[in-house]
């Protein structure tokens, strides 16, 4: 399935997502600026792009792979792109410790784009069983 997605570079060294290979869901995004937060130990990087995402999708990001290899941390865990926000798409990580971080020119994250359905809840008095129940946090290893 090919959806088109509207792109605008704020910035002219903007650089346009792509997918590093065929086959990958995620399209890398770069880094062409890079704000510290000292005080927050944060560092915030712009791609100076913004996109229009079709109402009915949502954009996903995403730390790349390669973040081991840094001591930085995505501050957000996953960032969300709502298809009404027309802001710079930006990354804003914790750094951990003393070493490697992304410059600029790196690619610093991905972005997946994908549908979602509209819920709508239906409240009830009881749920069905399953085999699960209300077993949680490591529940998986106990068998």
């Amino acid at each position: 399935m090919e959806v088109k997605v509207k792109i605008k570079k704020l910035n002219e060294h903007a650089v346009i997502p792509k997918y590093a290979r065929d086959g990958d869901a995620g399209m890398d995004l770069t880094a062409i600026s890079k704000e510290w937060d000292k005080h927050s130990s944060m560092v915030t990087y712009g791609t100076g792009l913004s996109v229009e995402i079709p109402k009915g999708f949502v954009g996903l990001l995403f730390p790349r792979s390669s973040i081991y290899k840094t001591e930085l941390s995505l501050a957000n865990a996953v960032g969300v792109i709502d298809s009404g926000y027309r802001g710079e798409i930006m990354f804003k990580f914790r750094y951990l410790d003393e070493g490697s971080i992304y410059d600029i020119g790196d690619r610093i994250g991905q972005m997946i784009i994908i549908p979602f359905p509209q819920i709508e809840f239906e409240e009830v008095d009881s749920l069905e069983t399953s085999e699960r129940g209300d077993k949680g946090f490591g529940s998986t290893n106990l068998i």
